[in-house]
């Protein structure tokens, strides 16, 4: 009589790269998380294939140096991701390597675009460089690009970008409604990509609002998305139901390090119940219209789902 299924098949789990070799460092605020040299790397991939999940969405961490106003390691064809998605590649070919597309790591000031001199995220100038990113990732063998920078027409430039240099078969999964959350604040720390100056609400989405979703999913649609993203996950189940009765595109909804953090913190407590608590807040990402789930409890859950 169960109405909604979750099955290893559902989820892509998220990782994280950084410079250096054997580097493998915990994140303190999501316990179990860690970023990953690329030779280790490999390595995780090979138990995340061994357990079933069938994609993982990548995100590269450079080192500070490395950094600068315009996110050029971003961009690098030799940066830390396409030396991650190759090296991923090689070792795992059949799992499906999902490249997120954004400047905020690379970037000196935090921001996901262009900053000008007056300190405003110039949208417009930030898109040739998305595209390159895109591209730069597809060339490296990306099975997906996803952007999540949330500037107005980047998926149209990313998807004319692909098709122009021959890589139109490469979809683009689109953070559509991506909210300027409070719960994305481990993540900033895994990433060191917390804005120097202001906030992201100029260009991220106002949590207050729902129809604006529509309004955003709708206009990736129509510059080329393939794949619709709704994040955070567990406190926007009301946006992922709306865009899922809005689109027949797949629906991706990312749990964030946010929700992790809260969940793993009541677990390390002995506050709540770790299986049933995980299980619930996913059935409920599913129950709410996600095709698929981005969550990294997504490898822990792929062990209990085959033990039954």
């Amino acid at each position: 009589m169960r109405e909604t299924s979750l099955s290893v098949d559902d989820l892509v789990y998220p990782l994280f790269v950084v410079e250096g070799e054997g580097v493998r460092n915990p994140v303190a605020s999501m316990p179990g998380v860690f970023q990953l040299s690329v030779d280790l790397l490999a390595e995780e991939v090979l138990e995340v294939q061994a357990l079933g999940i069938p994609a993982v969405l990548l995100f590269g961490v450079p080192d500070d140096k490395d950094k600068d106003a315009e996110g050029r390691a971003g961009y690098d064809s030799d940066g830390i991701v396409p030396r991650a998605i190759r090296s991923i590649k090689e070792a795992t070919p059949d799992l499906l390597v999902w490249a997120d597309v954004c400047l905020c790591e690379y970037t000196d000031h935090g921001h996901c675009g262009v900053v000008t001199e007056a300190g405003e995220v110039d949208g417009d100038a930030s898109l040739p460089l998305l595209a390159r990113a895109a591209l730069v990732y597809a060339e490296a063998g990306a099975d997906a690009v996803a952007p999540s920078d949330m500037m107005d027409g980047r998926v149209g430039a990313i998807r004319a970008a692909l098709d122009d240099s021959g890589f139109g078969d490469v979809p683009i999964v689109s953070y559509a409604a991506k909210y300027a959350s409070a719960f994305y604040g481990p993540f900033r720390d895994v990433a060191n990509s917390a804005p120097a100056f202001g906030d992201r609400r100029g260009y991220q989405m106002d949590p207050a609002n729902a129809r604006e979703a529509l309004r955003e999913a709708s206009l990736d649609i129509d510059e080329g998305a393939d794949m619709i993203m709704v994040k955070p996950a567990g406190p926007y189940l009301d946006v992922i139901y709306q865009v899922r009765a809005a689109t027949t595109l797949p629906v991706a909804a990312y749990q964030v390090s946010g929700e992790y953090a809260m969940l793993t913190a009541a677990f390390q407590n002995g506050w709540l119940d770790e299986r049933g608590a995980t299980m619930e807040s996913l059935f409920a990402i599913r129950r709410a219209g996600a095709d698929l789930v981005l969550s990294y409890f997504a490898a822990k859950v792929a062990r209990w789902l085959h033990e039954g």
